[in-house]
Parts: structure tokens; C-alpha cells; sequence
């Protein structure tokens, strides 16, 4: 890690802090890249990580004082830098749960909306400027941003430069969970353990293939969903879980 982020453990969970405070926790290219090791390499027995910010935002997206202009082809294979990277948030097999706390704007919502569980906390504003500097979306927004909430109003919310709060955004499925400031840690914290005692290869699964059997026809997706279920009933864990069911005690699992 670099002095952009900070990394806890408190056992299978780990909590990634973002500490560009000053900056609203606007991602520069070391936060960047801190994000890409964590989540090419979580560290061994994690199994679920918490992300937050430092000072009170979340992430203010883009670090415009570090903008610099770049041509078609480099602003290309930058905007699939950052897709690399949520697609290794998203599919990479670690759940990641967000607590999204004052600003989460522009590349900082993309960041949030890779993440599997995202709590927001009252002040939280989510925002896509980007229309309004003269600029596009680059980092994943328009497929998860615009699948939580719908193209078309993604397209006023980049138009308008609208602003969402925390309410708003459990309403529109922004985040899961909206609860007053200073909660946003204690929850993600209880939902983390539990989402780190479920059975390690159920977990893989569910991130795994929920979204892609989305974008299936219906009948290729009923036919993945019986594969996974098939390999999921095959394993050690789903013998716990049973075992443990019939002897009417909370199930210890393995990986």
C-alpha cells in the first residue's frame, strides 16, 4: 500500500481505507494502483473486504489536478484500466462491501458500484458530473450505473448533473442499505462476518455467476443456475451445511 490507502485486518476481514482526505478521497494514480494489487492479490485468509474513505467522502472520483490531456488512444487503454479493475472487484471472487459516506461522484460511484454490498450513510451524494465538464464516464459507469437505475435515468442524471442522497439512492438500488452517519462501519463490519462464515465456494458462485445468467437468455440462464447448483451441492461446504442443519448447529466451513 501507498499513503493514498490503508489496509486493517480484523481476521477473514480485511478494511481497505482510502486516506486522500484533503482530496475527498479523489482517486490519483497510487490509489489506483493500490486497488489493483489489493484486488489482484487479497492477502491470504481474507474473505470479505470492506472499502471506505477517509474524512468523510467516500471518493470524489477522477483527480483532476492530476488530469492531464491525453489522446483518443490513451484515453482507451485508461478507461480499460479502470474497467480491468472493477471487473476484478466484481468477478474476482472476494466479496467487497462499500460504506459510502459524503461524496460518491464520478469515478468514485463506479468504484462503489462494483462493490457487492454498499451502505451508504445519511450526507452521501451520488453524483455523474462528467457531462458537465466536457468530458464522458470512463470507468464502467454506463453498464453498472446504467443497470442499477436504467439508461434513461442515467442520461438525465449526467445531463442535469442531478444529485442523489442516500434515501434517494436505496430507492433508485444505488446502494442496499441507508443509515445515519456514523453507522455505515458497525453494519458493514456484521455483514461482512456473516458473508465471510458462508461457505467460501456458495460465495464464489453467487458472485460469479448472478450477474452474468443477467445477461443471458432465459434459457441459458436456467441451465447455468442448475450447473451451479449442481457444483455447489458436489462440495464439502454443502455437506457441512447439511450436517450441520440436521444436528441444529451454525455450520463451520473450510477454505
Amino acid at each position: 500500500m501507498t499513503d493514498a490507502t490503508r489496509l486493517e485486518r480484523h481476521g477473514p476481514i480485511a478494511v481497505l481505507h482510502f486516506t486522500r482526505a484533503d482530496k475527498r478521497n479523489a482517486v490519483n494514480e497510487a490509489l489506483l494502483s493500490d486497488l489493483e494489487r489489493f484486488f489482484a492479490a487479497p492477502p491470504e485468509g481474507v474473505a470479505a473486504v470492506i472499502l471506505t474513505g477517509e474524512g468523510g467522502h467516500f471518493s470524489a472520483g477522477l483527480d483532476l489536478a492530476e488530469h492531464k490531456e491525453r489522446s483518443a488512444e490513451e484515453t482507451v487503454f485508461h478507461s480499460q484500466r479502470w474497467h480491468r479493475l472493477t471487473e476484478q472487484m466484481e468477478f474476482g471472487g472476494l466479496p467487497v462491501i462499500g460504506v459510502l459516506t459524503g461524496a460518491v461522484i464520478g469515478g468514485g460511484l463506479e468504484i462503489a458500484t462494483a462493490c457487492h454490498v454498499r451502505i451508504a450513510e445519511t450526507g452521501a451524494r451520488f453524483e455523474l458530473p462528467e457531462g458537465r465538464r466536457g468530458i464522458f464516464v470512463g470507468g464502467g459507469a454506463t453498464v453498472r450505473v446504467g443497470r442499477l437505475i436504467g439508461p434513461d435515468r442515467m442520461r438525465e442524471m449526467m445531463l442535469t448533473g442531478r444529485r442523489y442522497d442516500a434515501q434517494e439512492a436505496l430507492s433508485l438500488g444505488l446502494c442496499h442499505y441507508a443509515v445515519e452517519s456514523g453507522e455505515g462501519m458497525r453494519l458493514a463490519m456484521e455483514l461482512a462476518a456473516k458473508v465471510a462464515s458462508n461457505a467460501p465456494f456458495s460465495n464464489y458462485l453467487m458472485i460469479q455467476a448472478l450477474a452474468r445468467i443477467h445477461d443471458m437468455s432465459r434459457a441459458d440462464g436456467l441451465f447455468t443456475e442448475s450447473l451451479a447448483a449442481a457444483m455447489s451441492q458436489a462440495t464439502a461446504g454443502a455437506a457441512e451445511g447439511l450436517r450441520a442443519f440436521l444436528e441444529k448447529r451454525p455450520p463451520k466451513f473450510r477454505g
